[in-house]
């Protein structure tokens, strides 16, 4: 009889705590540590006047209303690798995914700039061989003259990289035009460890998404991709709808303030 019953249990799973096709390992609980596990963080700094001075101010700015006279722009840069395929890809067919082989060769690096008017919603991409103090300021000088001509300020918020500054403007450029340039400018820092703060790095994450998840070789074939991508975007006209204010800032982020 118990080897009878111990064959029922086989059979149906029963009597077992690891028999039957259903068991699965329970998992861990979301509160219990995972030191196996870690992730890349921009981790602020606690109790920091510098960081919400300056979060506070780009707040604001990104709070204005629209004006085509002093509009808001976000600029944000990324690096990217270019590579090229050693072996022809395989095309989907059915029964069978799209492959690719898993050897690369690598082709260097390069540096794709965007800037973006989220109320507008209008963008502008570009890659570039370099990212140095000549490039941002040709960058500016594409952005007030050729962009917004009109504009009698653009109002510019950057993260803080050392290259983002007057000062090279007036390495590219000579001083009238430098300066010219400089006086059209209204720029607006984000804090050291608050890049999330430029809306230009949400359109670079989408941009990442949509258009880059590929290889790509050489830097006229990524402007040639980056190029149909801002043309549709902006032919879309997709707004970026921007709702964390300063009020939310004061309660949600209360840690960043100084204790009084």
């Amino acid at each position: 009889m118990v080897a009878a019953a111990a064959g029922e249990a086989r059979r149906t799973g029963r009597g077992h705590p690891r028999s039957g096709p259903f068991h699965h390992r329970p998992g861990p609980k979301k509160t219990e540590l995972r030191p196996h596990l870690k992730k890349c963080w921009t981790i602020p700094p606690r109790a920091n006047a510098e960081f919400a001075v300056r979060m506070e101010d780009v707040l604001a700015v990104c709070a204005r209303p629209h004006d085509p006279a002093g509009p808001v722009v976000c600029m944000d840069e990324k690096p990217y690798q270019l590579l090229r395929h050693v072996r022809d890809p395989l095309p989907a067919r059915p029964g069978h995914d799209a492959r690719q082989d898993s050897e690369y060769i690598r082709c260097g690096t390069c540096s794709i700039f965007v800037r973006v008017e989220p109320l507008r919603g209008w963008r502008r991409v570009q890659a570039l061989s370099h990212r140095t103090r000549i490039d941002w300021a040709g960058q500016v000088r594409q952005l007030l003259s050729v962009d917004y001509p009109d504009a009698e300020t653009v109002v510019l918020v950057m993260d803080n990289l050392n290259t983002h500054g007057i000062a090279s403007l007036y390495e590219a450029f000579e001083p009238e035009e430098a300066f010219a340039l400089a006086q059209r400018l209204e720029i607006h820092h984000t804090p050291k460890h608050g890049s999330w703060l430029n809306i230009a790095e949400i359109e670079l994450s989408a941009l990442t998404r949509q258009c880059l998840d590929r290889r790509i070789g050489d830097l006229d074939t990524l402007n040639t991709e980056l190029s149909a991508w801002q043309n549709a975007t902006n032919t879309d006209q997709r707004q970026v709808d921007w709702q964390f204010t300063t009020h939310d800032a004061r309660i949600k982020l209360r840690h960043l303030y100084p204790r009084n």
